[in-house]
């Protein structure tokens, strides 16, 4: 096993820290969300955490690691009588981003369930991970189904297995950590809230801890072994604090006036629910016994803030995490009457009053300004140079009804097209191709029915071999890639007009969100196209590209429909399961070059010949109307629809236009 980096040698990131250690203190305080950019080493702490985490006593031969002083009576592998077991260092177990199902949860042995009514099961990873950490690096890029199953037992401490009536249940508490870049897409609100703490990471601007990173990392690189000498004092140090903070933790005392406190701040930040509220006194506890005490005090109140509310704040998909501290601040102040502390850490000191209580080196806080407000800088409508108009402000989103890709597809999971999936209704059955997964019991007895008197069958159980089994296939729900092509010309420039077409970019980008889309952008104007923002999951990028979206000159509408053509080329290459979606947002006209009209229902032609479904979205205005828009639409091989019409409201029928246009292609 190679010697992992040693957590104490990790430079800066404070809360990072902090909030892993909580969680090792207290894992009922439910676990960490990791977001930051790329190269923050966010990995790289999570591991490191492992070798903190003190050993645990199992019984011997246990697959799921039983505590000997009280086992679980459900124990597949049970039952224990209590006694004395063996001691072994707590697990770190990974989840990868492309594990199936029956590797998450165990998997049964459905032939000799069914043959011999055995409940002979493989344990999988959450087996593995009880009692330890499960660690899952890119949660965000994790398939919704995967998710629902690692929180549901995060949540209930248990994992059930059910397979055609067989069932199996057993222990799974672990400390859940998951690591995410926000560029790559966001997880769902109502998943974010799951996880108790969230921490943002960034790398460091100073120039002398930017140095220090890179020292200690080439010295880990050159020998492991020697560097993690170096820090053994500390790690034993640190390991030692965990432990007497664990022990000193129920004789944590949390006073009404803290509680107080508490329930004043989740209700002043309008988070949803009471999971806020239980999260932040465990934290808030936590901190008091790393800290050694057995009093929980304002400060703690605040940190416990800090860590655990920030995500409960987005009301939307495209609202960043924050917390508004000086608001914090206020509220403590004003609910704080019964708690004695006048050493409260400095509000506006480095970190914000986030700074771990431990020894270590000082991290940064971050620049302020990293996560830009949104708003019009140019509410004025001042031109700007080179005769561009500055960018309008999206006018407010609104619910649109689905628009969908014809026919069945094998994309990923998601909410929008149908497909065939591992999850969703039963349609019919296959041999299996490599392990069984989803099992269609009649099909697998009408398969095996013919054959029991040629197999000797003299008792009552059905003798059933491997060939016999049958896979379930099923119809659900995918993903697509939602191309917008967006007509950002002169002829589309008044800023009421813009205003109410990046609204409606908009709000199909929040569809996009709530399907499980991936999502592109190509703008065109003046004499060319550029893809603002190239294939990706993260929504809240779109958003901000549009946002920005400069518009003026002419309309070289051919120019934006080849470069999308291009854009869809290359991601089939990528990914060949997921279909495409093309939706064209423009009033149809096309200005510029020789031919500009010709030229452009040429460009059109090709997503009808590759059966590209698309979608225009006619931005036309005014009392005269040309229809150029609904001419692009028949060559596209799509349908049209106006702004008004998008709404979920007036667009009744708008799918089935889709499916007659593409049949009528």
């Amino acid at each position: 096993m190679s010697t992992p980096f040693p957590f104490t040698a990790v430079v800066g990131q404070d809360d990072l820290r902090l909030a892993l250690l909580l969680n090792a203190v207290s894992p009922a305080v439910g676990g960490v969300l990791v977001r930051g950019e790329k190269g923050t080493a966010k990995s790289t702490a999570v591991r490191a955490l492992s070798a903190l985490v003190p050993e645990v006593d199992i019984v011997a031969g246990c697959r799921f690691s039983c505590a000997p002083a009280a086992p679980d009576p459900a124990c597949p592998d049970g039952p224990h009588e209590p006694g004395a077991g063996v001691r072994r260092p707590a697990r770190m177990v990974e989840l990868p981003v492309g594990a199936s199902e029956d590797r998450l949860v165990g998997a049964l042995d459905i032939e000799r369930a069914l043959a011999e009514g055995v409940k002979a099961f493989e344990p999988g990873l959450l087996a593995d991970a009880h009692r330890g950490i499960l660690y899952v690096d890119e949660v965000n890029l994790l398939h919704d189904h995967l998710v629902d199953l690692l929180l549901d037992a995060a949540a209930m401490g248990a994992s059930y297995v059910e397979r055609e009536g067989v069932s199996v249940r057993h222990a799974a508490r672990f400390l859940l950590v998951g690591t995410m870049n926000p560029e790559e897409g966001e997880l769902r609100p109502q998943l974010l809230d799951r996880f108790g703490l969230t921490v943002e990471v960034a790398a460091s601007r100073e120039p002398d801890q930017r140095v220090e990173v890179v020292r200690r990392r080439l010295a880990y690189d050159d020998d492991p072994e020697a560097f993690a000498t170096r820090w053994a004092d500390e790690e034993s140090a640190v390991r030692a604090r965990i432990v007497a903070a664990r022990e000193l933790l129920p004789s944590v005392r949390l006073g009404d006036g803290a509680l107080r406190q508490i329930a004043a701040t989740c209700a002043a930040f309008e988070v949803d629910g009471m999971r806020a509220d239980i999260v932040m006194a465990r934290t808030a506890t936590a901190l008091a016994a790393w800290a050694g005490r057995t009093e929980v005090l304002a400060e703690d109140v605040r940190q416990a803030a800090l860590l655990a509310l920030p995500h409960r704040r987005r009301r939307n998909p495209f609202d960043a995490p924050g917390l508004d501290e000086d608001k914090l601040d206020e509220t403590l102040e004003e609910f704080g009457g019964q708690d004695e502390n006048d050493d409260d850490p400095d509000p506006d000191g480095p970190g914000g009053g986030g700074r771990p209580p431990q020894d270590g080196p000082e991290g940064d806080s971050p620049a302020p300004g990293e996560v830009p407000a949104q708003g019009d800088p140019s509410e004025g409508g001042q031109p700007q140079p080179g005769g561009e108009q500055s960018p309008a402000r999206a006018a407010e989103p609104f619910r649109t009804k689905v628009l969908s890709v014809p026919g069945l597809g094998e994309g990923a999971a998601g909410r929008r097209s149908r497909a065939r999936t591992e999850h969703g209704r039963t349609t019919g059955s296959r041999q299996p191709r490599g392990a069984l997964t989803k099992l269609h019991l009649a099909a697998t007895v009408r398969a095996a029915a013919p054959h029991q008197r040629a197999r000797g069958r003299s008792g009552p159980g059905l003798v059933v071999r491997r060939d016999d089994l049958r896979q379930a296939t099923r119809e659900g729900r995918e993903g697509n890639l939602v191309l917008f092509v967006v007509d950002a010309s002169g002829s589309m420039a008044a800023r009421q007009r813009m205003s109410a077409v990046k609204g409606a970019v908009l709000s199909l980008l929040l569809d996009a969100y709530q399907r499980r889309d991936k999502v592109g952008l190509v703008t065109f104007r003046g004499s060319s196209a550029d893809l603002a923002l190239p294939p990706t999951s993260s929504v809240d990028a779109a958003a901000a590209r549009l946002e920005s979206l400069p518009t003026g000159g002419r309309t070289p509408l051919a120019a934006g429909l080849l470069r999308a053509h291009d854009v869809l080329r290359v991601e089939r290459l990528r990914d060949a399961a997921r279909r495409p979606l093309v939706v064209v947002v423009t009033d149809g006209r096309a200005t510029g070059g020789p031919e500009p009209v010709a030229l452009a229902g040429r460009a059109a032609r090709l997503f009808a010949a590759d059966g590209v479904a698309s979608v225009v979205v006619d931005c036309e205005a005014g009392p005269v109307r040309l229809g150029l828009a609904g001419q692009l639409a028949g060559e596209l091989g799509g349908t049209a629809v106006t702004l008004d019409e998008l709404r979920a409201d007036s667009i009744a029928g708008l799918v089935k236009g889709i499916q007659g246009s593409r049949r009528a292609a």
